[in-house]
């Protein structure tokens, strides 16, 4: 048998073999972005092929305590299975497993023979099948920042700062990464062939950034989401903790998950470049910057999505608060970078680190596309520093409130879709009544001695 005559899953496990790969790591995003797994040894990767692995739906309602959050179609149903079938166009070895290569799961809800309502990943296809009737391909390049953290028993959470240097943003080697942490991790992850091109120490101590290439958008978040899940496991590996939750410390910045946005028309041009005009924007970016705009205080709802995220927002934190944009201007939610012509793009800052990628970029790429199906303009742009709420609308300030954003907007949620908004409101929700029932640190310093 030739090689073109033998099944493509053969294929894959020859050269798997070949490479001395003996396990194959079969992972999807959960509702929060973070990674589900299992290993499948590699003689029985045809059967899953075939045949898919099965989960328990309510994998995606449940909490980072372990607790299963009532979704419709979980407990009321009496938690039924979804079946992931691994995506072998994204196999690839891991680099610090010997032995193990991953790829990414499609995941289907046996009952309907369609994408399961809480899939991230379908969520965000979907989303682009209406770009793609537009005539119209997105283009995203990701951004995150993270905090890097060593165990110590005697602080309360268990962790400290990996470094307490300050005043090193934008440095590289040893005077604020004592143990190369940023060197090993870029050339791990460089094997991983998820598109990494360098990194910097960032703003606050033990706050790294990464970056990534841009791509088409699916792309784009499947390499975020494994960049996320890699970056955690590299840390594990050494005994620390790598986190993307929005503001881990009272006394340091927040980390962001900056998207930068373009577009390719039918005939490969930049869609969003327009030299005739006064800021070299076309109508098309003018219309999706302004759908950004309208949508904002729904979108943070899937932007900034936990408790955490708010505490990153207010006065001076280069954290967006305030819904404006702005030509180069990092004080605005939504900058536009200098580069004209094929690198005509817009930033939008509003992210926090702890976003799930997929869904951030599909909340973003449906509302910068209801901005161009309605042909909305965006008032002038933010001239100077800003967080000034006298010249701007203020963004949520609270996870409850964005959850009520999100679910008042009809047409950013009927691009989304009624079952997964349903879902993604009852899960927030309910992390949310679990935080407003739980005594803090912070409430007992305030209170426990004076009252």
């Amino acid at each position: 048998m030739s090689a073109s005559d033998t099944p493509p899953v053969r294929q894959h496990m020859e050269r798997l073999a070949a490479d001395g790969i003996d396990v194959v790591r079969v992972t999807y995003p959960d509702l929060i972005g973070t990674e589900r797994a299992r290993d499948v040894l590699l003689g029985h990767l045809p059967a899953a092929c075939e045949h898919g692995l099965a989960f328990c739906r309510a994998v995606y309602h449940t909490s980072p305590q372990g607790d299963t959050v009532p979704v419709v179609g979980g407990l009321d149903a009496g938690l039924p299975d979804i079946r992931v079938t691994p995506d072998l166009d994204t196999l690839t070895v891991l680099p610090w497993e010997p032995g193990v290569a991953a790829c990414l799961g499609d995941v289907i809800d046996p009952a309907t023979g369609r994408a399961a309502p809480e899939s991230p990943r379908d969520l965000l296809r979907a989303v682009l099948g209406h770009w793609t009737a537009q005539g119209l391909r997105p283009v995203v390049g990701p951004e995150l920042e993270y905090f890097l953290c060593d165990a110590d028993p005697d602080r309360p959470q268990g962790w400290r700062r990996y470094s307490e240097a300050r005043g090193v943003v934008y440095t590289a080697g040893l005077r604020a990464d004592p143990d190369n942490h940023l060197l090993r991790s870029l050339r791990l992850l460089r094997g991983l062939d998820i598109g990494v091109s360098g990194g910097n120490h960032e703003y606050d101590g033990a706050q790294f950034e990464i970056n990534l290439t841009h791509s088409d958008a699916l792309t784009a978040a499947d390499r975020a989401f494994r960049f996320k899940a890699a970056v955690k496991e590299l840390a594990r590996a050494e005994g620390r903790l790598a986190t993307f939750m929005a503001k881990p410390f009272n006394d340091a910045g927040g980390s962001g998950f900056h998207l930068h946005l373009s577009c390719l028309d039918d005939g490969d041009g930049n869609a969003f470049a327009d030299p005739s005009t006064p800021h070299g924007l076309s109508a098309t970016a003018r219309h999706a910057i302004a759908g950004v705009l309208s949508h904002a205080p729904a979108l943070a709802a899937l932007a900034n999505p936990t408790v955490n995220s708010y505490k990153r927002f207010g006065p001076d934190t280069l954290a967006p608060w305030l819904i404006d944009w702005g030509l180069d201007n990092r004080s605005a939610m939504v900058r536009v970078p200098p580069e004209r012509g094929l690198g005509t793009r817009f930033e939008l800052r509003l992210g926090d680190a702890g976003a799930n990628p997929y869904l951030l970029i599909a909340g973003t790429l449906a509302a910068a596309l209801l901005g161009i199906r309605a042909g909305e303009e965006p008032p002038a742009p933010l001239e100077g520093y800003g967080y000034d709420c006298a010249r701007s609308a203020v963004l949520p300030m609270s996870l409850p409130a964005a959850l009520d954003a999100l679910e008042a907007d009809g047409a950013l949620t009927g691009l989304l879709g009624k079952d997964f908004t349903a879902a993604y409101l009852t899960y927030k929700r309910d992390e949310v009544a679990r935080f407003e029932r739980h005594v803090t640190d912070w409430e007992f310093t305030e209170y426990g001695y004076h009252l």
